[in-house]
């Protein structure tokens, strides 16, 4: 368990807490909680390239943290009722999120049982999608007009991505 790994373990741990403090109307301690764990994710990797501590374990938690805090906010802000319309998260979003995730698992999964092997490489749209989808987060929890706006993008930078991945794993399927 190296430093890498105990700081993507960090951002999992926050999670809890991101999520009461949306459910609890604490915008400001949530927003706090989401920068760190923002933060934490740039850090994270930092120190795993930086220092050589790259492994498998660290591979596979940093895009679940991501995912999971995502994800959690998105759900949060659909469905909590003390939430203004404006900032309102329609139904649509995060089934989209969820959706391209439950696809990817599952293709990874699939691609892992047919293959023997899989290799986890985050590709530059999903790296946008994901920045975009945590501006998303950000914009709402401090209360932006532009979080309409964002909240789409990151659906089509979702989409779009989530194509990216069935390609490339089709393609790696379909290998000899």
């Amino acid at each position: 368990m190296n430093l890498a790994n105990r700081i993507t373990i960090l951002r999992i741990l926050l999670i809890p807490f991101f999520i009461a403090f949306i459910l609890y109307s604490k915008w400001a301690v949530a927003l706090i909680v989401f920068v760190i764990a923002a933060f934490t994710d740039a850090i994270d990797g930092y120190i795993a390239r930086r220092t050589g501590q790259r492994t498998e374990l660290g591979t596979v938690l940093d895009p679940i943290a991501d995912k999971l805090i995502i994800l959690s906010a998105f759900i949060c802000f659909s469905v909590n009722r003390q939430i203004t319309p404006a900032l309102k998260i329609p139904l649509y979003v995060p089934i989209v999120v969820i959706s391209r995730d439950a696809i990817i698992v599952l293709g990874a999964i699939l691609i892992f049982l047919i293959k023997n092997s899989l290799e986890v490489k985050p590709t530059l749209i999903s790296k946008a999608t994901t920045c975009v989808q945590m501006l998303t987060v950000i914009s709402i929890l401090m209360k932006l007009a532009a979080s309409t706006v964002l909240w789409n993008l990151a659906v089509v930078l979702t989409v779009c991505s989530g194509i990216d991945y069935v390609i490339k794993g089709s393609k790696l399927l379909n290998e000899k």
